[in-house]
């Protein structure tokens, strides 16, 4: 009986990255591609035409970004499997893209091999993390640092000097060039980790506690 063959659509906004994955995809038997989509609108867009089993979705685009694409994939279509394809490994896009629905975590220096690897397991409802996906995860169910935001990232300190300076979500995106959409993660990743239920309250915490300058 021939092997089931696994539909998967490429999402990225780098047509070289697309190019690339395009290329590993026609060298693999059993994986087909089905689709390119250069943001989260249009990737969520074309899971409802090319009904792909596996989308490879890079997390850092303008627009709808990767981890809200993915949020809006399992939503619509749960029997979809999403694999983060990205070059960030920090714990608030790690976390995010899990949290969203991913069923796996992969950087873009990842060899071919283990890339199809992750995409049959994906198809076959399995999870793949990189190693320092995992590695983040386990750090993150530790105990929290003494210190009130201590474990902020440097993108999250601007972002928290900006809401201190009473920027809003879309004047932080346009400030440093960002979606609002990710703009918003890092403002919601930040009130999380100040354990803060408000701007306001994280905004009193940040001045408090001297978290920014």
């Amino acid at each position: 009986m021939a092997e089931k063959t696994i539909r998967v659509l490429l999402v990225d906004d780098h047509a070289v990255v697309r190019s690339g994955l395009s290329a590993f995809l026609a060298a693999c038997d059993d994986l087909e591609l089905v689709g390119e989509a250069s943001n989260g609108e249009h990737a969520v867009a074309l899971c409802r035409q090319a009904r792909p089993d596996v989308v490879l979705m890079d997390l850092m685009m303008p627009g709808m970004d990767g981890v809200a694409a993915t949020q809006a994939i399992r939503q619509r279509y749960p029997e979809v499997q999403v694999i983060a394809l990205t070059s960030f490994k920090e714990k608030e896009w790690v976390a995010g893209a899990l949290k969203a629905g991913a069923i796996g975590y992969l950087l873009k220096d990842v060899s071919a091999d283990d890339l199809a690897h992750a995409i049959r397991a994906a198809a076959a409802g399995k999870p793949t993390l990189a190693p320092e996906a995992a590695q983040v995860l386990i750090q993150s169910t530790r105990a929290p640092a003494d210190e009130p935001g201590s474990d902020l990232t440097d993108r999250e300190r601007e972002v928290l000097a900006l809401m201190v300076d009473g920027l809003s979500n879309s004047q932080i995106a346009e400030r440093l060039v960002l979606s609002v959409s990710t703009a918003k993660f890092h403002v919601s990743s930040i009130l999380s980790k100040l354990h803060a239920t408000t701007r306001a309250e994280a905004v009193s915490m940040a001045l408090r506690n001297h978290l920014v300058e």
